[in-house]
């Protein structure tokens, strides 16, 4: 059986309790900012070097409150942290995606990222992609993690 991979990623709430999504370009769907560690790479690392490539955010390692690892998809787990952060602290006007990729098409290089929003819990199914919607509905409440969160 081939060896699951693992994606890392941050949940980062508000203090209202929304969750940042990122958009990711040209398609429907909207994400957490996360993805595969370099090796050699602790899971927090990974995570939080995803999160300033795909958004331009930068926490501390300290901030974030390691979650686990949740089984994603068939071949891919979730390695996540999450964190609350102030309105001063995060802006969406100021996210910016660094990390680029050929498009399917032309080549041409597009942000991975290209929008960023504050979902309210109950209107995550709406954004979400499917997997992350069932990982919120099923394994991870955003409302037990807002309550647990400083």
């Amino acid at each position: 059986m081939a060896e699951r991979t693992v994606s890392c990623g941050v949940v980062i709430l508000n203090t209202q309790g929304d969750v940042l999504l990122c958009h990711a370009t040209e398609t429907s769907h909207w994400d957490i900012p996360k993805g595969q560690g370099e090796e050699g790479e602790e899971p927090v690392e990974a995570a939080l070097r995803e999160l300033v490539e795909e958004t331009g955010i930068v926490l501390p390692a300290e901030r974030l409150k390691d979650l686990g690892r949740f089984v994603y998809r068939r071949d891919k787990d979730l390695h996540l942290f999450a964190v609350r952060v102030t309105e001063a602290e995060v802006r969406l006007e100021d996210c910016i995606c660094e990390s680029y990729f050929p498009r399917r098409r032309d080549g041409t290089m597009i942000p991975e990222m290209d929008a960023y929003r504050w979902v309210s819990q109950t209107d995550v199914d709406e954004y979400a992609s499917r997997s992350l919607a069932r990982l919120f509905q099923t394994t991870l409440s955003l409302a037990e993690l807002h309550q647990t969160l400083d």
